[in-house]
């Protein structure tokens, strides 16, 4: 069985101040410590006394103790085993404890369980043996019962047949009062008890005593080293013969069977041992099978040897002396070895366990030895004492005088043993202990119920347990219970300091046990009347000493009355010890004059009564005796042991020998007139004692009453705490001594003090928390049950105090408030339980106790906070998005930290779900976006659908909805392009390919759109290859477009900026002033119509900025001018050697800057890199790239410009042909009618014509041969009579023109674009001459444009029809056209399909036309519809 160690008793540290007066501190703890009737002290850290012992000197004999004989219920069992062995070795029989089941067979039990059954015959009847072996822990079903019958048949039933007497039915009765009652049986070594066996051995020892033989036979059965008792008849002994018929007439049979009075079966006859009679075997009872090996008793003998009384139990002593070094050396020895490790390295634990496991077994024998009980006064204390051998150093001198060194303490004013006159060993003079592992002490209490106190002045630990003084009574019945045996043959058995209990057995029968470990250094007190026991964990050294207090008073009575009746001698008087603090009233303590006046009065009252006892038996002679005078044991009561002091009976016939009054009938048998009361006190002599005593304790009992008569006062009748402090002032003002009564009152008022203190700090912090700053509880809060057993410690009080019923008050507060607390706590969390959890966490704040509540609370608002912003995160109204992905993660992660609660699992479980299904379909959202190559729109709309209905923010999902709304848009719009069957226009066409690259959704329409892509890419690097020269900085619209940049950079960057500044306004004008605005021009325009005329508008340009150009630069060569300021060249530095003059700028540059003609003799235009801006491939090859572009059906300004140039180009070619052709017939008219002024006036204006035209040519990026033919009748010139007029001008500008000439420019220009500007030019003189303020800017840019737009159109219609048909052709798209005349007609252009009406046909006034945009009816139905 594992040993489980009992609870720790109380372990106190006194501080110096507690330290100084041990009885007081004593008297502090008491209350405490005896509850569990031992507890520890441990002095102050620096409280560390010498050891004084002379340890040369010391030397003593140990007691040895056999571990497994000091349990008391392990004794029982040695003991009936020692009876068993006892039992049949007199049968000539050495036994052996039988196994069952590989275990040691407990006999002792097998028997009692055989006993309680109704013994061995009745169990054998009702078959029994099976429970039997249950009952005992054996499994069933193994035929153990069998067996156990075998055994107990073979080794018990023997025994107990012995026991009941019925082998001696058959015999006479045989008196065994002849036996010698001083041979006592001493019980043999353990290991022979356990050495025991039915069977007889063969290695037992030979017979002590020889056979008579009748005759020399020998039996063959018998072997020689038997020794049986075989009754062979010889003539020996003639005192066993037998005379029948004479003296000397001998009988034939020397020896008979007592049994049966018969001699036969000689070979079956036994010879007693003891007696010398003879029996058969079969005879007896039981009947033996075989003769016995060894020495035999018979019936009688066995008899008379086990009726010999036990001697008592009692410990060894060792036969070796120890001095302290040998008996340590030894000691740690025995420890180490059993332990296998070093002595300080063994646990203390393990030495508990392994204790009481080899005191509970008998089949380990552990022995150890024990020197208790070493008288101090013969070698000295281990403390310090005044005049000892010792020398104390003066550091040491305060020991000497300390209550604590135990030399002093039993002698100290407060313990009444001072008044006991001798010196009583080992009570009022320590005992030293000197111990090992193992070594015990077993359950005792102290003599006379004293105190006691045990230091250990060093070595290793002592292990302690005890039990309350008020439960010594228990612990007495549970052990004689136990173990009864023992208390039969030693009813104080309990004082003899040789039995111990487990004291687990004894907390299973309701004892209190207490234990603790007493180190080096500590103090153990055992308090009156408390059983304690213990063991040494090694080796050790300890000092104990009683001491009686004013309280142990009426204890020391009551052991006295308990010594009487247990026959237990006394180790002083109780009587003289009080009758000798009487006689000292005078100086006697107040306290203690009081307990001594109580006690004599029981006193006096008891010998009264025994005195008239006495007195009516008959008793008539008195004697004064100073009994005093006496050693106790001269004095002791010869029935009780009582130590005799007030009154004794004697009688003339046993002198020496005395009984006390209560045992008057035990003196002798002679008449009770012989006997002579002896006394020491008249009755007349004890009641002034008493009441001196009384006179003394008066004072302090009147006080004392008074006191004790407010401190006992219940309910209404309580008194102000102010009443106890008066008492206490009276206490000091009488200089009471310090006691009990007076330490409580003092106790009292602290208590009440303190109370009231902490009282009024709990009312206080109720109504300042408010101020208080921080959260949590403090560390001195109390808890609720602490405040409510405090308020009924306050109306416990013997006080009464005024925060009481204020303190109730805020109790029921608080209790209110756990009421409420708890019906909100059991209630489901809400969002709505906001603002209540908050005002009951306001009102618990403010009570200054520990709440459990309010942690609860804190984690309730915690909840329903977190539930409310939930809740709001989940409101559409609040919230129209939804909650996102990175929300509901923050409160996930929120309520993570939060206390478990359905409400709130349900939420989060909610929350975690929409997070799981929000964030797959986000990745599944994603991956779609991501996919390559990118998924069917169907796969998009399949996948939203999984979205509806999700309450939540989905960024990606949002984009794929977007995705699939412009997806569906491109559809549509791809849709729109190929059913409306219009020519496809690169921009739009281009802007789809990259917007339906944007869009990550698998488009059928996209790979058509990017093969058209593709081939207009195609066509435009084969018209680049076509069109460029190496090296060439010009992009393919700006070779195909007429040059909108002629002149320096300076002006160009002028215009830019002023383009700039000018774009302003609601709807902007079209300011063509960089090729960007060109090509956003013409990749705005809806039709080819509109492009034709937004270049031609660029190709005027173009003619009147390379007019000023060439004007300027000619100018600049002029003979006039500077030529060191001049700058010219793609240097722009000043001429210098040879120079080459551009055809077409008419700027100078040289030869070494620039490459010039190949063939300076072949007379072709040479023309600068600057205006050299192009191949110039014949105009049926740019007519096949043409071709091939109409073949793709796709719009591009490149392609509008190509389509432009080939017009341009034609017409072009007309004009020169009309202007050589007319060239050579006036040559020919010339050369027929011979020349005249009118016609040199006529040569001259055709030389400028076809100079103008040449310069046009020059601009056109296409090769034709009418350039050349142009230029060659340039150089050649005109025929003419006149040589002055032949020569060529170098330089051709404005200063050199006449005015006629510079009308006829304007013959470059075609009708369309002459109407336009005649127009605008009649519409500025018309403002001019009315005063008029000009028309509004988008007013006059409609009027503009619309001339343009009709200028543009006729001129690409139909080059060739004249300028008055082309403005007939316009004609407005209007359903109902009102075809107004005139010349101020006004036109406004549709801003969707950028078509022109007329502002009267279509009801728009001037006014609102250049204000707001315009769209036409068709626009605004096509638009209506595809919104919806």
């Amino acid at each position: 069985m594992c040993f489980t160690p009992p609870p720790e008793c109380p372990v106190f540290e006194p501080s110096w101040e507690e330290f100084a007066d041990p009885f007081a501190f004593i008297n502090k703890i008491r209350p405490i410590a005896e509850k569990t009737g031992i507890c520890k002290v441990r002095p102050p850290p620096d409280w560390q006394p010498p050891f004084a012992c002379d340890v040369d000197r010391l030397h003593f004999t140990p007691r040895i103790q056999r571990l497994n004989e000091l349990e008391a219920q392990t004794r029982v069992k040695l003991n009936f085993l020692d009876q068993i062995a006892k039992f049949w070795e007199l049968q000539g029989c050495k036994l052996k404890i039988p196994h069952v089941e590989r275990k040691i067979l407990d006999l002792y039990h097998l028997n009692k369980l055989v006993a309680e059954e109704g013994g061995f015959d009745l169990v054998c009847r009702e078959r029994r043996w099976t429970k039997i072996a249950m009952t005992m822990g054996f499994a069933p079903g193994k035929a153990v019962g069998s067996h156990l019958r075998a055994h107990y048949e073979r080794v018990l039933y023997p025994y107990n047949l012995f026991h009941s007497g019925t082998n001696l039915l058959c015999l006479q009765k045989v008196s065994v009062d002849d036996v010698n009652e001083d041979k006592e049986y001493k019980p043999h070594d353990l290991l022979q008890r356990q050495n025991i066996h039915i069977q007889p051995s063969d290695t037992s020892a030979p017979a002590r005593r020889a056979k008579r033989m009748k005759t020399e036979v020998s039996t063959p059965f018998v072997s020689e080293q038997l020794c049986c008792r075989f009754i062979i008849t010889v003539g020996l002994h003639l005192s066993q013969f037998c005379f029948s018929n004479g003296p000397y007439c001998m009988s034939v049979d020397m020896y008979v069977c007592l049994v049966c009075g018969k001699g036969n079966d000689e070979d079956r006859l036994l010879l007693c041992d003891g007696c010398d009679d003879s029996y058969h075997t079969f005879c007896l009872i039981p009947p033996l099978n075989d003769v016995p090996r060894g020495d035999w008793r018979c019936p009688k003998c066995l008899a008379q040897e086990c009726s010999k009384p036990q001697e008592a139990f009692g410990f060894e002593q060792a036969c070796r002396d120890y001095s302290l070094k040998s008996f340590g050396e030894m000691a740690d020895s025995f420890k180490s070895d059993y332990f296998n490790m070093p002595v300080h390295m063994v646990p203390t634990e393990l030495v508990e366990k392994e204790f009481w496991r080899l005191v509970g077994t008998i089949e380990e024998d552990v022995t150890v030895e024990y020197g208790a009980d070493i008288a101090s006064k013969e070698f000295g204390s281990g403390f310090p004492i005044k005049g000892g051998k010792f020398k104390v150093a003066p550091h040491d001198e305060k020991y000497l005088g300390c209550g604590w060194n135990l030399n002093n303490m039993a002698m100290m004013t407060p313990s009444v043993l001072t008044h006991v006159t001798a010196d009583i060993c080992g009570m009022t003079l320590p005992w030293l202990y000197v111990g090992m592992c193992f070594s015990s002490f077993c359950w005792h209490i102290e003599d006379h119920w004293s105190y006691s106190i045990n230091y250990l002045h060093w070595g290793e630990p002592k292990t302690w347990y005890g039990a309350p003084g008020f439960a010594a009574e228990q612990l007495e019945a549970v052990m004689k219970k136990l173990a009864p045996e023992l208390f039969e043959s030693q009813p104080d058995l309990l004082h003899q300091l040789v039995t111990i209990m487990n004291p687990n057995t004894l907390m299973a029968h309701g004892v209190p046990i207490y234990r603790t470990n007493q180190c080096a250094g500590e103090f153990v007190i055992t308090f009156p009347r408390s059983y304690h026991s213990g063991f040494n964990q090694g080796f050790n050294f300890a000092e104990a000493v009683n001491f009686c207090t004013v309280d142990w008073m009426p204890l020391g009575r009551q052991c006295v009355d308990h010594y009487r009746q247990l026959h237990r001698y006394c180790v002083f008087s109780h009587d003289e010890m009080v009758c000798n603090m009487a006689m000292k009233a005078d100086s006697l303590d107040v306290v203690l004059a009081s307990a001594v006046q109580k006690d004599m009065q029981i006193m006096i009252k008891g010998e009264r009564e025994l005195r008239d006892k006495v007195r009516k038996m008959g008793v008539v002679q008195c004697e004064l005796f100073e009994y005093n005078l006496l050693a106790d044991d001269e004095r002791q009561c010869v029935k009780c042991r009582t130590t005799c002091y007030l009154s004794a009976l004697t009688c003339p016939c046993r002198p020496g020998v005395q009984v006390c009054l209560h045992h008057a009938h035990d003196l002798c048998s002679c008449p009770v007139s012989n006997y002579t009361l002896n006394y020491r006190f008249t009755l007349d002599d004890l009641y002034p004692m008493m009441n001196a005593v009384r006179q003394r304790a008066e004072s302090y009992d009147e006080w004392a009453s008074r006191v004790t008569e407010v401190m006992k006062a219940k309910l209404d009748k309580k008194r102000n705490v102010t009443v106890f402090r008066a008492f206490l002032e009276e206490s000091d003002e009488k200089a009471f001594p310090e006691n009990d009564l007076l330490r409580q009152l003092r106790l009292v008022t602290q208590d009440a003090e303190k109370c009231s203190s902490v009282a009024q700090q709990l009312l206080n912090g109720k109504r300042q928390t408010r101020y208080r700053t921080g959260g949590g509880n403090s560390i001195n809060q109390l808890t609720v049950e602490e405040m409510r057993s405090f308020v009924r410690q306050l109306y416990n009080l013997p006080c009464s105090l005024t925060q009481a019923p204020l303190l109730k008050e805020l109790l029921n507060s608080i209790e209110d408030f756990q009421q409420h607390s708890e019906k909100l706590l059991s209630d489901e969390v809400s969002a709505d339980s906001v603002s209540e959890v908050e005002s009951l966490l306001e009102e618990g704040s403010r009570f200054d106790v520990c709440l459990p509540e309010l942690l609860l609370l804190r984690e309730r608002l915690e909840q329903a906070r977190w539930l409310a912003v939930v809740q709001q995160a989940e409101d559409l109204v609040l919230n129209p998005c939804g909650l996102s992905l990175d929300s509901m993660r923050r409160l996930i992660d929120r309520g993570v930290g939060l206390t478990p609660h359905p409400s709130t699992e349900r939420t989060m479980a909610r929350l975690q779900e929409l997070l799981t299904v929000s964030e797959e379909l986000e990745e599944k959202a994603q991956g779609l976006l991501k996919a390559r190559p990118p998924e069917s729109l169907e796969t998009l709309r399949s996948m939203l659908t999984q979205v509806d209905g999700v309450p939540a923010y989905l960024p990606n999902c949002l984009l794929l909805q977007d995705t699939v709304n412009r997806a569906k848009e491109w559809l549509q719009e791809a849709e729109d392009l190929q059913v409306g069957g219009q020519t496809l226009v690169l921009s739009s066409l281009s802007d789809m390919v990259l917007r339906a690259h944007a869009i990550p959704v698998r488009l059928e329409p996209l790979d058509q759109l990017e093969v058209l892509v593709s081939e207009v890419q195609a066509w435009k690097e084969s018209a680049a290859k076509t069109f460029f020269i190496k090296n060439s900085y010009f992009t393919l619209l700006e070779v195909l477009c007429p040059r909108w940049e002629v002149g320096s950079s300076l002006k160009k960057k002028m215009r830019k900026m002023k383009g700039e500044c000018m774009s302003s306004g609601k709807k902007k004008l079209v300011k063509l002033d960089s090729m960007s605005d060109v090509e956003r021009a013409l990749s705005d325009s809806k039709d080819s119509a509109s492009a034709m005329f937004t270049l031609a508008e660029v190709r005027l340009k173009e003619l009147e900025s390379l007019c000023a150009l060439r004007a300027a630069n000619e100018s600049k060569l002029l003979p006039t001018a500077d030529c060191a300021a001049l700058k010219v060249c793609m240097c722009q530095k000043p001429p210098m050697g040879a120079m080459l003059q551009c055809e077409l700028c008419r700027d100078a540059f040289h030869s070494v800057c620039v490459r010039g003609p190949s063939d300076p003799l072949d007379p072709e235009a040479w023309l600068c890199p600057l205006c050299l801006r192009s191949t110039k491939p014949p105009l049926a090859k740019i007519q096949t790239l043409l071709s091939s572009l109409q073949h793709i059906r796709v719009r591009l300004p490149e392609g509008d410009a190509l389509r432009y140039m080939i017009e341009r180009t034609v017409s072009w070619q007309r004009r020169a042909r009309e202007v050589i052709d007319s060239y050579d017939h006036s040559l020919t008219s010339q050369e027929c009618r011979g020349a005249s002024p009118t016609q040199s006036h006529r040569t001259t204006g055709h030389k400028r014509k076809v100079e103008e035209l040449m310069v046009e040519g020059l601009l056109l990026q296409v090769s034709v041969p009418e350039t050349q033919q142009l230029y060659r009748l340039l150089l050649s010139g005109p025929p003419t009579t006149n040589t002055s007029h032949t020569e060529h001008p170098p330089y051709l500008t404005p200063k050199h023109s006449s005015p006629q000439r510079e009308v006829r420019s304007g013959d470059a220009i075609t009708s369309a674009e002459k109407k336009a500007k005649r127009r605008m030019n009649r519409e500025d003189a018309e403002i001019r001459d009315r005063g008029m303020k000009p028309k509004s800017k988008k007013q006059r840019m409609v009027t503009e444009k619309r001339r343009e737009r009709k200028a543009a159109s006729v001129s690409a219609s139909d080059v060739s029809q004249s300028e008055d048909s082309e403005e007939d052709m316009t004609q407005c798209p209007a359903e109902n056209c009102l075809q107004p005349e005139g010349e101020e007609v006004y036109w406004v252009q549709c801003d969707c399909c950028n078509r022109w009406f007329h502002m009267i046909c279509v009801g728009v006034s001037a006014e609102l036309a250049a204000e707001e945009d315009y769209m036409c009816v068709t626009c605004s139905t096509t638009n209506t519809g595809r919104r919806k």
